[in-house]
């Protein structure tokens, strides 16, 4: 790997979905969809728990802080795209590739965190649940959510900065609708060797220290919701963390198939369908599963919808 950036390319081109002009409209109308609904869903969520006292507790303060990110995530990624499609223009300024390559790494990695320490905060609430509000005060809630975000920011810091080592030539083509470190790095025409070795190894155990932290976090809740003698406890118990539940394996597991589909494919197009998953349908999803199947959420967007009717 070069010591010094020897970049002789200014821009990339993102070759987005399709190459077919005919799908352009198609595509740019379904993205554009997908995103207005994101926005609007995940505002929903900040404005219910801004405005209702009933959900100003530990988990609806994570819940809002993830809707924010997802908002942020999203955002990243598709406006970009939506603008290529418009102007008929695919490139990417160098600046603007690496400044994409960071938020995407960076909100990610956030999303990695508030999903491990909303697991934490369900297993204090459902195997502690005389001491919940004593672990899970105020002061300590932010204190998680700053620790989670100074994590997300080194790991998307110390990722951009290898990347600026590397040097860029003639090969400017990114098979994606956005800057993907993977797909970046591997139009270096300097030696990538250690920039793929330590996007897998740090990759691996940022996001796996918190995978490991969830799947502990509950074996704990499950243990302790077996030992309870009350169905209806039982169910309670299972309920709130249903929807937490829903979103780690749509997050993980849509981001898993990612990889595996990487691996097992040569095709940079089927990655990309895949890598929509993670990306884009996750942070559409969030807002509806968390709306659909929690009783404090569908109340609280009552009172915003009757609110709104009754200025009207």
């Amino acid at each position: 790997m070069e010591a010094v950036n020897q970049t002789t390319t200014s821009e990339f081109i993102l070759l987005g979905l399709s190459e077919d002009q005919a799908l352009q409209p198609f595509i740019f109308c379904l993205f554009l969809s997908i995103y207005l609904i994101t926005i609007l869903g995940n505002l929903l969520i900040i404005l219910a728990v801004t405005t209702d006292s009933q959900l100003h507790t530990p988990m609806y303060f994570f819940l809002s802080n993830l809707s924010f990110n997802d908002i942020c995530l999203i955002t990243t990624t598709i406006p970009k795209m939506l603008v290529n499609i418009q102007t008929l223009d695919q490139t990417i300024t160098y600046m603007g590739c690496l400044s994409q390559v960071f938020l995407i790494l960076n909100f990610a990695g956030i999303e990695n965190c508030l999903l491990a320490v909303m697991a934490y905060d369900r297993y204090v609430a459902i195997c502690h649940p005389l001491k919940y509000t004593v672990i899970m005060e105020a002061h300590f809630c932010v204190i998680l959510l700053f620790f989670s975000l100074l994590c997300s920011i080194i790991h998307a810091l110390f990722h951009t900065l290898m990347v600026l080592l590397l040097s860029f030539c003639t090969e400017t083509e990114i098979p994606h609708f956005f800057c993907e470190l993977a797909q970046v790095i591997k139009l270096a025409c300097s030696d990538n060797f250690i920039n793929f070795l330590l996007v897998y190894t740090v990759s691996v155990l940022f996001f796996g220290i918190p995978v490991f932290g969830i799947l502990l976090s509950y074996i704990h809740i499950v243990s302790s919701v077996l030992k309870m003698s009350s169905l209806g406890g039982k169910y309670k118990a299972f309920s709130t963390c249903g929807s937490h539940l829903s979103v780690v394996l749509l997050f993980y597991g849509t981001g898993f198939g990612v990889h595996i589909s990487s691996a097992f494919t040569d095709s940079p197009r089927k990655t990309v369908v895949a890598s929509v998953m993670y990306t884009v349908v996750t942070q559409m999803l969030n807002p509806f599963i968390y709306s659909l199947r929690n009783k404090e959420m569908k109340k609280a967007f009552r009172k915003i919808i009757n609110k709104i009717t009754s200025l009207l």
